[in-house]
Parts: C-alpha cells; sequence; structure tokens
C-alpha cells in the first residue's frame, strides 16, 4: 500500500473497516436463537403444581400469587437436554421464585410434583439468585453463600437478566452477566423449562407479581456459543449437599479410598473383584456366582435405625443387591453373607426375575424372596444410574426407588415372620431382627458400579 495515494489508502482503510463490521455483525445475527415466548400468548407453554395466575401483557408473562395453592408453573410442553437458555426477568422484592431447567412431572413421583434443577431468584437479604436448588428432591446444590461479588449481581426492584448453560453434566449461571452458579452434577438431563410463582403463606401476599421477557434458547453449536466461568466448579458426585450435611447425613464412601469398608469375610478390604474408577466403586464380572471373587463388602460400623442412599448401574444380565442389618459370623459357608436384602437385578434379562419364594420377590428393589416392589416401579434403563433408598425405623422399613416407594413393611411382624418362614431364610433363627448390623454390597460375580453412598442415622 505505500505506493499508493493518501485518499486510496483512506478509502481501503474505510472499505476494509466497513468488511470487518459487516462480518461481525453477520457472526452476531447468525447466533441460531429460538424464541420461547412470543410476546402474544403463552402457545407452547403448560401450567402444572399450583394455581397462580399467568398472563400476557405488553410483550411480557405476568405471573401473580394466589393464596392457597402450591408453588406453581408454566412449563414449555417441549423437554430440553443441553441448551443455552437468556431471560429477563423482575420480581417483586418480597417474593421468591425461580426458573426450573431439566425439570419434570411424573404421576409415580409424588402425585405429579414437578422436580428438578432450579435457579433461584431470591430477592431477599439472603441474595441467592443465580443459586441451584433441586426442587422436589435434594434440595440446595449450589448456594451463593460466601459467594459477595455474586450475591451482588442482582438488582432489586429492576429488570435482571439471567443467562443459563446446561451442557452434558455442567450448569452455568450468570446474573446480569455476573457468574454465579458452576454446578457438575448428572442427576437429570432432559426435562421442561418453567416459570415459577412460588406459593404464599399470607393471604395479604396475594396478588404479588414476577414478570418475565425476552426468553430465548439455544440448542446448536453450544461448544461455540459457551461461556467460560471464572468459578471454580462444585461436583456433587460422593459429596454431600449442603442440606444433606445440615440434616445429619454421612458419607459411606469417599469416592477415593476403602476407608469403612472391608471384606465380609476379610479383615481388610478385598484385593481382587472390587476397583475404583471415575468415583465409581464397581465388582467386576467374574462368572455370576456369589462371593467367589473379591466377595462382598460390609461397613465397619454397625447400624441400627437408619436411611441409606445408593446411586448403581447395573450391566446387562445383572444381579447384586444391597444388603442391610448383616451379620458376618452367621454365614460361615458358600454363598453370601446373611442380611435383608434390596435386590438389584436387570429384570429382564436375568432368570432370577421369574423366581423365588414369593411371585416377583427377586426383582429389582424387591426385598429379596420376600417382598416383591411394586411392578409399575420407576427403573431407567441398563447403562443408566438408579437410586435406592432404605428408610428402616422402630421395625418399619421402606424400600424407596428414583425417588418412589415400591414397597414397605414392619420387621418383626407376625406377617414378616411367615414370609420368612416361607422362604430360603427359614433356616436363620430370628432372621432379619437384628437391633443393629451392617450394610453390604454384594459381590454376585456380575459387573455393578456404586457412588453417591450416604447414611443417616435415625
Amino acid at each position: 500500500m505505500k505506493n499508493l495515494k493518501p485518499s486510496v489508502k483512506l478509502l481501503f482503510l474505510i472499505l476494509s473497516l466497513a468488511l470487518f463490521t459487516a462480518c461481525q455483525q453477520k457472526e452476531k445475527e447468525e447466533v441460531p436463537w429460538v424464541s420461547l415466548f412470543d410476546g402474544n400468548d403463552l402457545s407452547g407453554w403448560d401450567q402444572k403444581g399450583g394455581e397462580a395466575k399467568y398472563e400476557v401483557k405488553d410483550g411480557t408473562v405476568i405471573g401473580s400469587t394466589v393464596h392457597g395453592t402450591p408453588n406453581s408453573f408454566l412449563t414449555t410442553e417441549k423437554n430440553y437436554g443441553d441448551f443455552i437458555l437468556e431471560l429477563d426477568f423482575k420480581v417483586d422484592s418480597t417474593m421468591n421464585s425461580g426458573i426450573q431447567i431439566r425439570s419434570n412431572s411424573l404421576p409415580e413421583y409424588q402425585n405429579g410434583r414437578v422436580h428438578g434443577y432450579q435457579v433461584e431468584i431470591d430477592p431477599s437479604d439472603r441474595a441467592w439468585s443465580g443459586g441451584i436448588y433441586d426442587e422436589g428432591r435434594r434440595g440446595w446444590l449450589y448456594s451463593l453463600e460466601n459467594d459477595s461479588e455474586a450475591q451482588q449481581a442482582f438488582r432489586q426492584n429492576e429488570w435482571n437478566h439471567y443467562r443459563i448453560e446446561a451442557i452434558g453434566d455442567t450448569i452455568k449461571t450468570w446474573v446480569n452477566e455476573t457468574p454465579t452458579a458452576f454446578l457438575i452434577d448428572d442427576k437429570t438431563s432432559e426435562g421442561f423449562i418453567a416459570l415459577q410463582v412460588h406459593s404464599i403463606s399470607d393471604e395479604d401476599e396475594a396478588g404479588k407479581q414476577i414478570m418475565w421477557k425476552n426468553v430465548k434458547i439455544l440448542t446448536d453449536s453450544l461448544q461455540k456459543y459457551s461461556k467460560k466461568s471464572s468459578l471454580e466448579p462444585k461436583m456433587t458426585k460422593n459429596q454431600l449437599t449442603s442440606d444433606e450435611a445440615n440434616n445429619g447425613w454421612e458419607l459411606l464412601w469417599d469416592g477415593k479410598t476403602t476407608n469403612g469398608w472391608r471384606g465380609a469375610r476379610l479383615e481388610e478390604f478385598p484385593e481382587k473383584g472390587w476397583v475404583m474408577e471415575d468415583g465409581n466403586l464397581i465388582v467386576l464380572a467374574s462368572g455370576g456366582e456369589e462371593s467367589t471373587a473379591g466377595g462382598d463388602i460390609v461397613t465397619d460400623t454397625v447400624y441400627g435405625d437408619f436411611e441409606l442412599k445408593v446411586d448403581f448401574k447395573i450391566t446387562k444380565g445383572a444381579n447384586s443387591g444391597i444388603k442391610y442389618y448383616v451379620d458376618t459370623d452367621l454365614n460361615k459357608g458358600p454363598g453370601s453373607s446373611i442380611g435383608l436384602e434390596y435386590q438389584i437385578l436387570d429384570d429382564d434379562n436375568h432368570p432370577d426375575a421369574k423366581l423365588g419364594n414369593h411371585e416377583g420377590s427377586r426383582t429389582v428393589a424387591s426385598l429379596y424372596d420376600l417382598i416383591q416392589a411394586d411392578p409399575e416401579k420407576p427403573i431407567n434403563p441398563v447403562g443408566e444410574w438408579n437410586t435406592a433408598h432404605i428408610i428402616s425405623k422402630e421395625g418399619h422399613v421402606e424400600h424407596w426407588l428414583n425417588g418412589v416407594k415400591v414397597l414397605e413393611y414392619e420387621r418383626g411382624s407376625e406377617e414378616f415372620r411367615k414370609l420368612v418362614s416361607e422362604s430360603k431364610y427359614d433356616k436363620w433363627p430370628n432372621f432379619g431382627e437384628l437391633e443393629k448390623g451392617r450394610i453390604l454390597l454384594q459381590d454376585h460375580g456380575n459387573r455393578v458400579a456404586f457412588r453417591n453412598i450416604k447414611i443417616k442415622q435415625l
């Protein structure tokens, strides 16, 4: 360009700048946002939960509180898995609200209660707007406690802008461009998006409003448009949530070591048959026989009344179990240690599903060989995680699967003892009636993974 006249140089620079600006504008315009709200009506949305009032006015969704009704949710008719969501909202300073993502309403789960991740809207002095709460399930997963910058991002009595990224097992949030949460959790991969109007306890709070507008979603090329967060990610895997810690839960497995566990017939943890990989405790395949490889593992501690939660993932045709009130001195012969068993099984591909002294009593989540779990139980497919939940208090025992109660019984009752007398446990005196016992994970010769093993002593 050094031989060109100054006027030509200037023209060249102007054209170059114009071309650069046009390219930038074109790239900006090509971001494939899709509007979830057209500004005219609530097409594409449904209401679930309570009876709060939702209406459209001046291109805005307005939700108003109604006394005497539970939390209300205006939900998308469509489910979303991975996405980037942006929206603007304005909330009454006395209200609490939130944006549900990857949420569901299932008939078998608490009569259709909406549950799933919620990005908090919190105008209170606590100021946790942008934090992540697990509505209807685990409570707080990512609070803004001790993060003053994030707490100050929300603007009281003004329009606020949220950006929410849910990609794979990672959820990131921003409030008015300030990063507020960075969570790694794979509990739910897909569900609807919802705008919450919180329930109220005082009639004087009726008619309080929250407003939303500019609701748009991105589902294509997410890695291209994803933003970096300056926050350190918080993982829930093999960790207690803040609510769990406050309510007396303890980790039974730390996700890394054998601390707290030993072989059912050993003084130490088995040297073979079990591995720890990527935060999963895995019993290896060894031919499908009971306790012939590494053998069962049990807790060092014995437990009386308790709540126990365990995530498990089976392989095709797999068999295993979670036993409780186990006395490792009862059976020194072949087979597994003796105790009450929450059955883990591939019902579709393992022959045990059709066996047992009581019909269906060897299917997944059943009380093994004694009581069948509800046939309508919500079980995730082979290769996906499921959550077992056992509650035992003052003789009353419940088995839960993925948040749904599938059976209950009374230890030591006449009915219970009759079932035992008709089963293979009849030869063990007072079977299932120990005051305290160990928790056991079974080696049945099939590959099964466990994680998030947590207990609460009642």
